[in-house]
């Protein structure tokens, strides 16, 4: 059984078992991590393919050491001009070891019970219409904002940019 797995930013082909060198991870050595970003699962028999991901499947894997990369030496140079440029770099790594790949049942979400405050639902109310009369201004354009604002007849229209328009139609609502 393999999968196609991304570990941050890049995609693995692992099995179980199988070491793996990935970029600096932030957990400390010998602590466990899953990786729920599967993208491909086959085990032989059945094969999945995900858009973007195959939903209940994770990967389980135990980081064994932190480790730098091998020196990588980057050199600069212009000819005729006197310009030389030597800087080295070793990249942080983490090695891991793939414990399991399995798939997971459905994950419960947790609902909230909501409780009924008949005081506080009539501010919010209002407060939800003028949220959504501005986003229904900001949709429009600026020439279907200045027509509204000669129907309401507010003086300066023409010199006002959009977000100006929106707060003085706004607030004469």
């Amino acid at each position: 059984m393999f999968a196609i797995v991304e570990i941050s930013g890049q995609q693995f082909k692992v099995e179980k078992n199988q070491k793996i060198i990935v970029n600096r991870l932030d957990e400390k050595e010998g602590s466990k991590i899953s990786f729920n970003n599967v993208l491909l699962v086959d085990n032989g028999k059945d094969f999945s393919l995900g858009t973007p991901t195959v939903s209940n499947y994770s990967v389980d894997a135990k980081i064994t050491k932190h480790l730098k990369g091998e020196k990588i030496i980057v050199f600069k140079k212009k000819r005729r001009k006197g310009y030389r440029l030597k800087n080295g770099h070793r990249q942080h790594l983490s090695e891991i070891i793939i414990e399991s790949i399995s798939q997971t049942s459905g994950l419960v979400k947790k609902t909230k019970d909501k409780t009924k405050r008949s005081t506080e639902s009539k501010p919010k109310k209002v407060k939800a219409n003028l949220s959504e009369n501005i986003s229904n201004l900001k949709a429009k354009t600026l020439s279907e904002l200045k027509g509204i604002a000669k129907e309401k007849k507010i003086s300066g229209y023409s010199s006002m940019k959009k977000d100006d328009l929106i707060k003085k139609i706004s607030s004469l609502n």
